[in-house]
Parts: C-alpha cells; structure tokens; sequence
C-alpha cells in the first residue's frame, strides 16, 4: 500500500501523488472501501481510486538512480521506425507499448516514432496523425516520469537528457 506523498504511475493518466487515504462507505458494505486520493502532477484534477484497485495500473515511479542509468542507455537502445498502412493495426503496436508502463519501452517507442519522422522528412512526406499522437502520449508518460524522480520539470527533460548523453559522449571521447 502507498503512503501519502508517495509519487506513483497511475494507468494513462501518469505521475501522481498520493494525496490522501480515506475510506468510502458504499451503500452495500458497513465497511466501506479504502481508496486513495491522487493528485496528477501535470493535470488540474483529483482522483479517487481503491487501494486494491485492478483496473487501472499502479506501481511506484522509477528512483532517481534508475532514471540516471535509463537516459544513459538511451544511445544503446535500437528502435527502427515501425511503418504499417492499416492504421488499427499501427495505432495497437503503439498501444502496446504504452500499456507495458514501461519506461524503456516508452523509450525504445519514441525513439522509434523519431527516427519515422526523420525519415519521413527526408522523403518530403507528412508524419502520420497516429505518429504523432502516441509520440505526444509516450513524451508526456516518459518524460513525466522522468522528471519526477529528477526532480525537474517535465518540459526541462529533454534538455537533461541531451546535456547528459552529451557529456557521457565526450567522456568516453576523451578517455
């Protein structure tokens, strides 16, 4: 069970904080259910959910450690741009990788969905609407994340990333 104050990955909605634990009486149960109340960290809302709740995905977000050792990764992860004409069956393989709450997957999905777009610009072509919806979906999850177990902004983490691959890169060069 979550504390209040812990940040977790709720589902498709992201980083949250756990913002209260209360127990909401239904009409059926003298007991009455424990739920948690979870603020969004880049949304204007509040959610209510129950603790056990398996329906949506929970878990803990990545430590501030394994988001350092992800971005290092990054140049290491192979992702080639994944081209599919029936836009079902493309808007699923994408799907799947945002449901895995993964955030090497989400990785490994926007580096794909970059290079589709480089190649898609070098052949003078439009990128998708598809595309560009889940590379929207995938930057917000990852990059949410990433940013609060950093504890930076979510719109500074491309900047962080760059900066750090870039410094590791130069390290290696000069040694």
């Amino acid at each position: 069970m979550y504390q209040i104050g812990d940040l977790i990955l709720y589902g498709n909605t992201g980083v949250c904080k756990v913002s209260d634990i209360f127990v909401r009486k239904g009409s059926c149960s003298d007991e009455g259910q424990l739920c948690y109340t979870l603020a969004p960290l880049y949304q204007d809302c509040m959610i209510s959910t129950p603790v056990d709740s398996t329906k949506v995905f929970m878990r803990p977000i990545i430590s501030r450690k394994e988001a350092e050792e992800l971005i290092d990764s990054i140049p290491l992860i192979r992702a080639s741009a994944y081209h599919n004409r029936i836009l079902r069956q493309l808007a699923e393989h994408y799907e799947e990788a945002i449901k895995s709450h993964d955030c090497e997957d989400l990785v490994r999905l926007t580096t794909s969905l970059y290079n589709k777009k480089r190649e898609v610009a070098n052949e003078k072509k439009k990128f998708g609407a598809v595309d560009e919806r889940f590379m929207k979906r995938a930057e917000d999850l990852l990059f949410g994340e990433l940013g609060a177990a950093l504890g930076i902004p979510r719109d500074k983490v491309p900047d962080y990333i760059s900066s750090r691959i870039e410094n590791n890169t130069s390290e290696h060069t000069l040694s």
